[in-house]
């Protein structure tokens, strides 16, 4: 199986993207939703929290994790490679969300100006601005968090009037620190539910960004590039759900991420 983390829901829109280009591959979906969100935690409880994760799916038979969660990626990422890999499982793979995101953005932005959209705890990291600067150093980074996003979609808010005035503020603030930015990154998996209303508020001339096809892009690249991995993962077209919650929560809040019907398990990351 091919693991895939994330603090609660809005990895589902990674996990669906990388379904439409590994469609008989078998996955398995962990939500922390119990402990969620994450993005005001501190470092060492978000690096505890996703160790404890993607221990947990490498028991399971994850020969290779994916962390779909920015503030994880930002956070825990490099800490789990560095510190923990060689020591808990040499010959397992654990990949982030935000370089490969970094990588291809300077090919989107014609004036070399681009913008940055998330939480407050991947915003502070300044991890998209470290990453982007390594193979894109001549594009002008502007950020901006977006504290209220999260949660009005994870309370299906999305057509609600207010979820129209926060994402036209938000974007209005950081147009407002660059004229010139032409493109913007929705560094949150839970953004691209909302990108008809960030297409419907900003300029015409705006690019936006989203992860998901670029992930599933990079993790289909990543797998043809390292068949070792690739041999250990099983191939059955299934997808397996678990939540540190709840099952009925789960599958209340997957609802507005999932369009199918799903029977998420309980587990403990404890």
């Amino acid at each position: 199986m091919l693991g895939v983390f994330d603090s609660g829901f809005g990895g589902l829109t990674i996990l669906k993207e990388l379904v439409k280009v590994l469609p008989n591959y078998d996955f398995v979906y962990l939500g922390d939703n119990a402990r969620a969100p994450y993005g005001n935690r501190s470092f060492d409880s978000i690096y505890r929290y996703s160790l404890q994760a993607v221990n947990y799916l490498f028991s399971i038979g994850c020969p290779l994790v994916i962390l779909a969660c920015n503030t994880a990626s930002a956070k825990a990422l490099r800490t789990i490679q560095q510190k923990d890999l060689q020591r808990i499982a040499p010959n397992n793979r654990v990949l982030g969300i935000i370089r490969p995101l970094a990588e291809e953005i300077g090919k989107f932005t014609e004036t070399k100006c681009a913008g940055i959209l998330g939480t407050e705890g991947t915003i502070a990291s300044k991890s998209y601005l470290l990453e982007i600067a390594k193979f894109w150093p001549d594009l002008h980074i502007e950020q901006e968090a977006c504290p209220m996003l999260v949660p009005l979609v994870e309370n299906a808010l999305l057509e609600h009037p207010a979820t129209e005035v926060f994402v036209r503020e938000y974007t209005q603030k950081i147009l407002a620190k660059n004229s010139q930015i032409d493109t913007l990154v929705l560094g949150c998996t839970h953004y691209p539910l909302l990108q008809e209303i960030f297409l419907k508020v900003l300029p015409k001339n705006i690019k936006i960004v989203s992860q998901g096809s670029i992930i599933a892009q990079k993790t289909l690249e990543y797998l043809a590039n390292h068949s070792e991995i690739d041999a250990r993962i099983s191939k059955n077209g299934k997808i397996r759900f678990l939540t540190t919650d709840s099952p009925e929560f789960f599958e209340k809040g997957a609802k507005v991420f999932w369009n199918t019907q799903i029977k998420p398990e309980s587990i403990s990351l404890q």
